[in-house]
């Protein structure tokens, strides 16, 4: 591993510490507690799936692929399937490589999500590491209903080095999408990203205000590349995955980013949704800084959960 692949794998790991002790403990008290495989067995590790956050489907689907591999392997010691475990917990999350295509093409990136999931820090960390990577980027600040979002939006973009455009509190989220939309076709910008307002409890009215938003990107830069990330905060657990149900009644959703995974014991919640929802998780939030927020690796998330030094 790269010394920077290291660092960010030790960042992960620590920002999963909670999450770890929640769920492995569970699983080594099974793998350790039982002599042999029965049905006592396979219950105790659902119940662990589905209080780690989980989820009901995920576990379902990991564990009947379980049974299947215990039969087939003619397993009779529980700790010989540990592995066939956690490489199905794996495979339930596995993101498609075209899920990051955004971050090399004229993407325009509408980032929606209910206030206080850390949406617009979110767009000025996905801004910084997007400068990174040499890409122009333009930020548009239609998050027009929070008091503060702009100037707080404002301050990333001056961290991330990047513009911004609009940020007056009251002002038609659509107007400030269609002035940043004309500004990046004539800028040549790479990448746009729209911080927009999430009220999920008016829900006819953010779908009308989104339909708006799109309705102005496909008549004024039609060619674009599109993007609807929604943001989540891990600490909500099952509440993230109904949150993420209802936005994808209102927009439809290319992947989600994941916030404060490291200030909670429920980050499995970042199986099930990916499981139940089909929908990729792209980034998680493991700290403050913009080095905290990662590009979602199946393989480092569940050896970051599971696997001892």
């Amino acid at each position: 591993m790269s010394e920077e692949k290291k660092g960010l794998f030790s960042r992960l790991k620590e920002g999963l510490t909670k999450t770890r002790n929640n769920i492995v403990h569970g699983l080594d008290s099974v793998f350790g507690g039982f002599s042999y495989i029965d049905e006592d067995f396979y219950e105790e590790l659902e119940e662990i799936l589905i209080m780690g956050d989980i989820g009901v489907k995920a576990t379902e689907e990991i564990l009947q692929k379980l049974r299947e591999q215990v039969k087939e392997n003619h397993i009779k010691d529980p700790q010989e399937c540990k592995d066939f475990l956690i490489s199905n917990i794996k495979e339930q999350m596995q993101v498609e490589e075209a899920a990051y295509e955004f971050e090399h093409r004229q993407s325009i990136v509408l980032v929606i999500g209910v206030n206080g999931v850390g949406k617009t820090t979110s767009v000025g960390k996905l801004a910084g590491k997007l400068k990174a990577q040499n890409r122009k980027v333009l930020i548009a600040a239609a998050d027009t209903f929070r008091a503060a979002a702009g100037e707080q939006l404002s301050e990333w973009a001056h961290r991330a080095g990047v513009d911004m455009i609009g940020g007056t509190e009251g002002a038609d989220p659509a107007s400030v999408v269609y002035d940043a939309v004309t500004a990046a076709r004539a800028r040549n910008v790479d990448v746009l990203l729209c911080d927009t307002a999430g009220r999920l409890h008016n829900k006819k009215n953010l779908m009308e205000e989104l339909k708006k938003i799109n309705r102005i990107i496909d008549k004024e830069f039609p060619d674009a590349h599109r993007e609807n990330l929604v943001v989540l905060d891990a600490a909500t657990g099952q509440n993230a995955l109904q949150q993420a149900k209802e936005f994808g009644e209102v927009a439809d959703l290319t992947g989600i980013i994941l916030t404060k995974m490291d200030g909670t014991a429920k980050g499995g919640i970042a199986v099930a949704i990916q499981s139940e929802l089909k929908i990729p998780v792209k980034y998680i939030g493991v700290g403050e800084t913009i080095e905290d927020l990662q590009k979602f690796d199946a393989e480092q998330f569940v050896n970051a959960l599971f696997v001892k030094e």
